[in-house]
């Protein structure tokens, strides 16, 4: 059964900004990307960086520990390796940011 949960208000991250928020257990990476919110694991699957520490540019986000990208959309690599971080669904609501679990 799926569920939506409370991870952040719409003007906690502005464009081109990430947050790491910590929510029942998960640690979830927030990014906007032009306005528009998305939100994915924050474990990079290379070495475990934190994804919302990395550098956004547009909808790529590079790890801050070893460079590797993912595109925040959908969470795939970008160097085109089977790689993929969780996506979840957003919710925006009244200026609530919610994700689908």
């Amino acid at each position: 059964m799926t569920r939506e949960i409370h991870v952040a208000r719409t003007d906690d991250v502005r464009p081109g900004e990430a947050r790491v928020v910590e929510r029942e257990g998960l640690l979830l990476a927030l990014f906007n990307v032009d306005g528009t919110l998305y939100v994915t694991d924050n474990t990079c699957l290379h070495r475990g960086g934190p994804l919302g520490d990395g550098f956004l540019e547009g909808p790529i986000v590079t790890c801050p520990w070893h460079g590797r990208e993912y595109d925040v959309r959908t969470g795939e690599g970008v160097d085109g390796s089977t790689l993929r971080v969780k996506t979840y669904p957003v919710i925006v609501e009244n200026g609530e940011v919610k994700v689908r679990i």
